[in-house]
């Protein structure tokens, strides 16, 4: 019987480096929805705010509160960016090292991306791509 992988323990989503099982798990918690219980035990340790999430995911505070007292669901979209979103601040913590620096690179402004602060571009997944490759360039030395 094959165990079944929890995509959120953490080692089982070491960004990039899935095996066919992790890939699998990934893309049925996709297709089930996050939870809004999941969402909140996983998240209470990132520092965004609810409105940033809300930002985030394209959905109203207001939505945001029904889904907590509902218990809802996300939908396969929201569910897919919060991994993606999940996945990137791993890959954060991992090239600054903690998970302070990392917030403290979302919130800088830089030029390099366009201005404001990079925390901008996590509403969508080409901007998260696009942080992704950046953390790539910095891991490597590229100035970013």
């Amino acid at each position: 019987m094959k165990k079944k992988i929890n995509v959120f323990e953490e080692g089982a989503m070491i960004y990039g480096n899935y095996d066919n099982q992790a890939m699998f798990a990934i893309i049925e918690t996709i297709r089930n929805g996050i939870t809004f219980s999941k969402f909140k035990k996983l998240f209470t340790s990132f520092p965004f705010s609810q409105a940033d999430w809300s930002w985030f995911l394209g959905v109203s505070e207001r939505t945001m509160q029904r889904y907590k007292k509902e218990q809802k669901p996300f939908d396969k979209l929201q569910s897919e960016k919060i991994l993606n979103i999940f996945l990137l601040y791993k890959r954060g913590e991992e090239i600054f090292g903690n998970t302070d620096k990392f917030y403290q690179w979302l919130n800088t402004s830089n030029i390099s991306l366009g201005g404001g602060t990079t925390k901008k571009h996590i509403d969508n997944n080409f901007g998260i791509s696009y942080l992704n490759d950046t953390l790539t360039r910095i891991e490597h030395g590229i100035s970013a």
